[in-house]
């Protein structure tokens, strides 16, 4: 049998952690390992696989599309863009009017910037302690931290970074220069930080105020994550910029970018494109995806997280600084190590992740059972107490 680990870490640009283990095939909530082994996956793929691996539904639609065609430029009209972008934007809410299509989350929210700047003729961008946007050197610019950070500043434009869930500071920082403040509805890679029940809403009222683009970041905390298709949605508010990826295509890459009537008029041939953006095969997997998110799924999602912030609470450990988090979107912060503690847990064969430097981010898919979660915290009051 092939080395694959060696392989992989000698032929693989040596930019992440090695967990150890080579997967070669997934099955609803579970990994399979070259052995057989199967480890329970509470993180679905960092928020990737929303509907556990290999989902049936799915699979179909893209099967039939690969048969179909997979990819087809921007220039040309498709029948599955057409209808996924319909949807899309019909799901979002009722001020959101074009969809730009990309890759990634990264990718979406570079879209987003550009296209505040474009609207404004303005260049400084506001965002947040502990805020992640990704590790292109626009979404770098506004993800805060050295740790990603240092060895490349200066970054682009003038970013000023803001406490989260502090109306205060948003308002005294916002000045004739503001082009947009782009903000997590909750902070994921940051360390899973829920803000006040108000605060989007009051962020809305500022920037509406103030005469400033507001870009909501919901590659993490959209497509259901939070118990809404939107995390937003539940504060009743829309932004002028929203971005997604993640779990909006069942696993196929994507990234996308939603636009109301404001920054549409400004956008103009050629602004900002993507080869691969909206191709066919994508689009077919979101409009599977989001034809499987109904309002029984996200009562589900938001059931489940309940249950499992619950459960969470109830280990009595010293250990443990604080549990916090929405719908299955769920860290746990820890006073010992961190990365031990995340090893013991896939020695265990439950895999979950990191966020900011002290907490076991969890991110199960959304076909997640009491008895995968009982399994999980169970094993979390052996390790810890």
């Amino acid at each position: 049998m092939k080395n694959y680990q060696f392989l992989q870490q000698k032929y693989v640009v040596n930019t992440y952690v090695n967990r150890g283990v080579t997967f070669v095939k997934g099955e609803g909530v579970y990994l399979y390992d070259e052995a057989g082994n199967k480890y329970l996956d509470m993180m679905s793929n960092y928020g990737v696989s929303i509907f556990g691996h290999t989902d049936k539904e799915i699979t179909q639609q893209l099967e039939r599309q690969l048969r179909l065609i997979t990819t087809l430029h921007g220039s040309f009209n498709n029948d599955k863009r057409s209808e996924a972008s319909e949807l899309l934007i019909k799901r979002a809410g009722k001020t959101y009017i074009n969809v730009y299509w990309c890759n990634s989350g990264t990718e979406a929210n570079e879209a987003a910037l550009k296209f505040a700047v474009a609207a404004t003729g303005k260049k400084k961008i506001i965002a947040c302690d502990h805020g992640y946007h990704g590790k292109t050197l626009g979404a770098l610019s506004v993800t805060s931290g050295e740790k990603y950070r240092k060895p490349f500043l200066p970054l682009l434009w003038q970013v000023e970074f803001i406490p989260h869930n502090n109306l205060q500071a948003l308002e005294k920082e916002i000045d004739n220069n503001t082009a947009a403040f782009i903000v997590e509805p909750i902070q994921g890679e940051g360390g899973i930080y829920v803000p006040n029940k108000n605060y989007l809403k009051k962020v809305r009222e500022i920037c509406n105020r103030r005469g400033v683009i507001l870009i909501i970041d919901e590659v993490q905390t959209g497509m259901g994550r939070t118990g809404s298709l939107l995390c937003s949605q539940k504060s009743g508010i829309e932004a002028d910029i929203l971005t997604m990826g993640k779990g909006l295509a069942g696993g196929i890459p994507v990234g996308a970018t939603l636009i109301n009537n404001k920054i549409s008029a400004v956008i103009f041939k050629g602004l900002h494109t993507s080869t691969f953006g909206g191709n066919p095969l994508v689009c077919a997997g979101v409009m599977a995806t989001l034809n499987k998110i109904d309002n029984q799924l996200l009562d589900y999602v938001a059931e489940m997280g309940s249950y499992f912030l619950k459960e969470l609470k109830s280990i009595k450990s010293s250990s443990i600084f604080g549990v916090r988090g929405q719908g299955l979107m769920i860290g746990l912060d820890v006073k010992i190590d961190r990365n031990n503690l995340l090893k013991k847990l896939q020695g265990e064969k439950i895999l979950a992740i990191p966020a900011g430097e002290t907490v076991v981010r969890f991110l199960p898919p959304f076909i997640v059972e009491k008895k995968h979660i009982d399994e999980t915290v169970s094993k979390l009051k052996q390790i810890l107490t």
